[in-house]
């Protein structure tokens, strides 16, 4: 079985994580965020994709879900000595880096800019530099408009016999990649194919500010919330057991709830959920 997977950082890489250990990886492709993006120091740096390959790698950072595990920052610590900016601090094998079929969402930039009460801020100075203060006004995928989908993403949404949404942020980790243009139209045709895992549990995100950002913006901080964040492009979404009462909610907007345990956090929770994503696809 082929499968496409749509993806962020932290709470992507721990639903793949489990894919990768149930099935055979070169089924899987993974279409993932580069909205993170963010030139530092002159390099180009990709936090998204870098997790991803971390943790497939057996390597991340488990306490901090970014990162390698035994990370050193002897060149950050001489970047600081030279008097530049460190607060997006990059570890020595971060420097560094590149297993299952990754394949960014665009060969385009299409950074994520935030309107705040602070002004326009990077995500990364948003999520980093600034711990998710500011009141968050607006998203803007700059440059989304002029993107192409890298190559190889449309066909692998077309060609794959399944498709998945990971429980990661729909705003700023999902948001992106449906923005570049053609992803969402492609997924809008197999919407019956797609299954999407909610990111949030009891309206509550497990890690990072998706229920701040959501309420901020306006939007149901709720499973219903995020549901209806997808309903054009996904027929089936999977909530957690505390959140059963949304089930209502969720089959009015022409979507199949399942209801199942997503909260990973060991590499048993990761592969008990993948494998019961997994057989969703065997259903009639």
């Amino acid at each position: 079985m082929k499968i496409a997977v749509l993806a962020g950082g932290v709470g992507g890489s721990k639903l793949l994580l489990g894919l990768y250990r149930v099935m055979d990886p070169a089924g899987l492709t993974i279409i993932v965020n580069t909205g993170d993006d963010i030139v530092m120091h002159g390099l180009h740096v990709s936090p998204d994709p870098d997790i991803i390959t971390y943790t497939l790698a057996g390597i991340v950072n488990e306490e901090t879900g970014w990162g390698t595990v035994g990370e050193t920052f002897r060149i950050a610590d001489g970047l600081a000595g030279y008097g530049r900016p460190i607060w997006f601090k990059l570890g020595d094998r971060d420097l560094a880096t590149h297993i299952a079929h990754m394949l960014p969402m665009s060969d385009d930039p299409v950074p994520t800019l935030l309107d705040t009460n602070e002004g326009r801020l990077h995500l990364q100075e948003y999520l980093v530099r600034r711990r998710c203060e500011p009141v968050l006004k607006a998203i803007a995928f700059e440059g989304a408009d002029r993107a192409r989908p890298a190559p190889g993403v449309i066909d692998a949404i077309e060609n794959a016999d399944r498709i998945i949404i990971s429980p990661s942020n729909p705003l700023i980790s999902i948001g992106p990649i449906l923005a570049v243009p053609g992803i969402r139209e492609s997924l809008r045709k197999r919407r019956e194919d797609v299954v999407a895992i909610c990111p949030l549990v009891g309206g509550k995100s497990l890690k990072g500010p998706s229920d701040k950002m959501m309420a901020e913006l306006g939007h149901e901080v709720s499973a219903a919330g995020v549901a209806s964040l997808y309903r054009d492009i996904c027929g089936t979404f999977v909530i957690d057991d505390a959140d059963h009462a949304s089930r209502a909610a969720i089959e009015a907007l022409d979507m199949a709830p399942i209801v199942l345990p997503t909260v990973m956090k060991t590499v048993e929770d990761k592969e008990r959920l993948a494998r019961a994503v997994l057989a969703l696809f065997a259903r009639p």
